[in-house]
């Protein structure tokens, strides 16, 4: 029987992972008590820390064009967001969020730090602050870009 490969460092990408989904899984259940999802959150953060066009906003939040019109949509039927031109590109429109649209912004900022404080409140003061400067330091350096990884290529099967 084959056996398993020994690990020489800790499994950095299954921590990771596991994480992130656990606290979206948290930040979608407390967003949701207010109406919102993480993705309108998400919106209504980037276009209210600058004029954003949709597709800007969706590079920041990692969110592809239909997921990205979508929760625009969604946005604009509650009356959080809405689409208008660009001041400075009259091809481009910009997501603007209305004045309701800013309220709940800021109730959704205060969830969103609710359930990282919470995940924090795990760590003593000291490993607290140790992990969130080691994490930012990763972000912000070797993990800060995306690899383009190019398709893996399987040979075609014949049939027989």
């Amino acid at each position: 029987m084959a056996q398993l490969p020994e690990r020489t460092v800790p499994d950095l990408t299954g921590y990771l992972t596991h994480a992130g989904h656990v606290l979206e899984t948290q930040l979608s259940a407390a967003l949701a008590e207010i109406g919102l999802t993480l993705r309108m959150q998400c919106v209504l953060r980037h276009a209210l820390e600058a004029e954003r066009t949709q597709i800007q906003i969706a590079e920041l939040a990692y969110m592809d064009k239909t997921t990205m019109v979508v929760t625009v949509d969604a946005l604009e039927k509650a009356g959080y967001a809405e689409r208008r031109p660009s001041a400075t590109d009259r091809r481009a429109r910009i997501i603007a969020v209305t004045e309701s649209g800013a309220k709940i912004a800021a109730d959704g900022q205060k969830i969103v730090d609710r359930v990282h404080a919470d995940a924090l409140e795990a760590l003593t003061a000291q490993h607290r602050k140790t992990f969130v400067d080691s994490i930012t330091t990763l972000v912000d350096g070797p993990l800060a870009t995306p690899t383009t990884a190019q398709p893996v290529r399987r040979s075609r099967q014949r049939a027989s």
